[in-house]
């Protein structure tokens, strides 16, 4: 995945606790919605189809 472009969630810890990133370009190439902690990126990265992804951002939108 080098030279993929990572984004910081808008809801992650700014003094680099709490640290999520997706792959906003990878959905389209892999089919799936690549995540990773961004204060540890040597650990890899998780795949989550568009529909799982969907229902997780909903449910924490609805709390």
């Amino acid at each position: 995945m080098s030279g993929t472009r990572w984004v910081k969630s808008g809801h992650s810890d700014k003094q680099g606790g709490n640290c999520v990133e997706w792959a906003p370009g990878l959905v389209s190439v892999v089919g799936a919605v690549c995540v990773r902690d961004g204060k540890d990126r040597g650990r890899g990265t998780l795949g989550f189809s568009t529909g799982a992804w969907a229902a997780f951002v909903g449910g924490v939108q609805r709390g």
